[in-house]
């Protein structure tokens, strides 16, 4: 959104874009929304506690997040169901025997949700809620790798993780993304949470990353990978999709799903 179309919005469209981002990119910092709606970060500050206190979002450090992420909230998720067309679609990726290395979000639930009961899986995780997630599913082995937790991606983000993942080669890395664009590929807004995601694509022979086509063609300050170091990107779109040609342009040697 252009800051200078949104100058003189009124406190109550400002909470709106407020709900839109979060709802879009699961969480928000209060820099980033003070630079979309050209206010201070005080203002911010006070329309996401007027937020928290209408039940409408979660207040971090730093930011926000929407409920729907939290492990105690009964929230709707937004756009459920493109998510759970993701996760279809992701589950086709697995044959038993792999060995997965895992995230989080609200994307990555639905797929987990969706994992056959059957079938023999070894996934490895920095993300707790994940990891209770996959403790129904009675054939997966479910490798917790722990350190200090972000309160802003609930990944553990410690130097403790950078030693477990340097050690893994897993078959497949099953990632969400809060951004992703042709030139600047995929994108977040924390220091912390970037530098793990790059160490699991490294971790990894291979890389699927799962967004929502509203996140197509957004960008976020901090970058974790170009679109030509991941394998797969799967949305709720078919891949010839008008929204993925530029993409495939890019990087011919990208798979869709």
């Amino acid at each position: 959104m252009d800051a200078n179309e949104i100058v003189n919005f009124s406190k109550e469209e400002r909470k709106n874009h407020i709900l839109k981002e979060i709802n879009l990119h699961t969480r928000v910092n209060f820099a980033t929304l003070s630079d979309q709606l050209s206010v201070s970060e005080d203002t911010v500050r006070r329309d996401i506690n007027e937020l928290e206190v209408e039940s409408m979002l979660i207040k971090v450090k730093g930011g926000a997040m929407t409920k729907a992420y939290h492990h105690s909230s009964s929230s709707q998720t937004y756009a459920s169901e493109a998510k759970q067309i993701i996760a279809q679609k992701t589950v086709t990726l697995l044959h038993d025997g792999m060995v997965l290395l895992l995230g989080g979000g609200t994307t990555i639930r639905e797929f987990i949700r969706m994992i056959p009961n059957d079938m023999n899986l070894t996934v490895f995780t920095v993300t707790a809620l994940s990891a209770v997630e996959l403790l129904d599913k009675p054939n997966v082995k479910v490798i917790m790798i722990g350190g200090s937790i972000s309160p802003y991606s609930q990944m553990c983000v410690s130097g403790d993780v950078y030693n477990q993942l340097s050690t893994i080669s897993a078959d497949l890395l099953i990632l969400g993304t809060n951004a992703l664009d042709v030139k600047g590929g995929f994108s977040d807004s924390d220091w912390d949470t970037v530098q793990v995601k790059k160490a699991m694509i490294k971790a990894s022979q291979k890389t699927a990353i799962l967004t929502i086509s509203e996140k197509l063609d957004t960008v976020q300050k901090m970058r974790i990978a170009k679109l030509s170091e991941v394998d797969y990107i799967i949305t709720d779109v078919e891949p010839n999709h008008e929204k993925l040609k530029r993409y495939k342009l890019k990087v011919p040697t990208l798979k869709f799903l």
